[in-house]
C-alpha cells in the first residue's frame, strides 16, 4: 500500500472516531426535593442509533429523559447533546438543541384539533423545520382522518400517535420517547415500530423508555438496563441472546 493510501486510510480511521455523540451522559446525578433519584449514570448514544432503557418500574428511566430536559428539581455531572453542554440550561434551551421529549402523560391539548396539535408546537432546529404535516399524515393516516377531530375524541391510540408526530413537527432530531407502546392495541404498537424504523432510516437518533421488551427488542441497536437509579448492565442487540438470563434476573417481578 502507498504511503498517500495509508494516510488517506489513516484519516478516515481519524474521522469516524471524531464523531461526536448525539448524546453523551457523564456522572449524572438527579434529585426531585430532598430525595437522591440518579447515581452516577454514564450512557451515550451515537448519532442515528436507537437505545432503549430497560429496568423495572422506579429505576430510574422516566427520570433519566427528564433529567436531560431539565425537568427535575436539580441534577449534578454533564448531559452533552451534540457536543454542547446542556447541563446549567434551562428545559427551553435545551429542546433548541433539536431535542424532542413525549412524555409518558402525552400532554395533548383536549379542546384543539389533532390539527391544530399539530402546528402548535414551534420550531427547535436551526437547520431543520420538521416534518410537513402531509409527511405526518403520510406515516400516520389515522390522524389524517381525524385531523378535524378534537383532542377528547381520540382514541388512547390516536392521542399517542399524535404526541409522538408533534414533536417531528419541530425539527427535532433527538427524540426522547417515554413508554410510547404502554397500553395501546397490537396494531398501534406495530404503527409505531413502523414508525421508529422509517425515523432511524431518515438518520433520526432515539431514546426509549420501554416497558414492553417485545416491542424495544426488534427495534434498538443497543440496551441499557437501570435499577435503583444506576446503569448495571449495556449491550448491542447482536449480545441480546446471551443477555437473556440476566435480563430476566433484572427486568423479573
Amino acid at each position: 500500500m502507498s504511503t498517500a493510501t495509508l494516510d488517506a486510510a489513516a484519516g478516515k480511521t481519524t474521522s469516524q472516531s471524531a464523531v461526536t455523540p448525539a448524546l453523551e451522559i457523564s456522572q449524572l446525578q438527579s434529585w426531585y426535593g430532598e430525595s437522591h433519584i440518579l447515581h452516577n449514570v454514564d450512557l451515550t448514544v451515537n448519532k442515528g442509533e436507537v437505545v432503549t432503557l430497560l429496568g423495572r418500574n422506579g429505576a430510574g428511566r422516566t427520570t433519566t429523559l427528564r433529567s436531560i430536559m431539565g425537568l427535575v428539581g436539580a441534577r449534578r455531572g454533564s448531559i452533552k447533546i451534540n457536543g454542547v453542554e446542556t447541563i446549567a440550561m434551562p428545559t427551553y434551551k435545551i429542546a433548541h438543541q433539536a431535542v424532542g421529549y413525549c412524555p409518558e402523560e402525552r400532554g395533548i391539548f383536549s379542546s384543539l384539533s389533532t390539527e391544530e396539535n399539530l402546528l402548535l408546537p414551534p420550531s427547535v432546529s436551526k437547520t431543520d423545520k420538521g416534518m410537513s404535516i402531509e409527511e405526518i399524515y403520510d406515516m400516520f393516516p389515522n390522524l389524517k382522518e381525524r385531523r378535524n377531530s378534537q383532542g377528547t375524541r381520540l382514541s388512547g391510540g390516536e392521542q399517542q400517535m399524535l404526541a409522538v408526530a408533534r414533536i417531528l413537527r419541530t425539527g427535532a432530531r433527538l427524540l426522547l420517547l417515554d413508554e410510547i407502546s404502554e397500553g395501546l392495541a397490537p396494531v398501534i404498537v406495530q404503527t409505531l415500530a413502523r414508525m421508529i424504523t422509517t425515523l432511524k432510516a431518515k438518520g433520526y437518533t432515539i431514546v426509549m423508555v420501554e416497558q414492553n421488551f417485545r416491542f424495544a427488542a426488534p427495534l434498538a441497536d443497543r440496551f441499557y438496563v437501570m435499577e435503583h437509579g444506576q446503569i448495571v448492565e449495556s449491550f448491542a442487540a447482536a449480545e441480546l441472546e446471551s443477555k437473556t438470563q440476566k435480563l430476566n434476573e433484572l427486568l423479573g417481578v
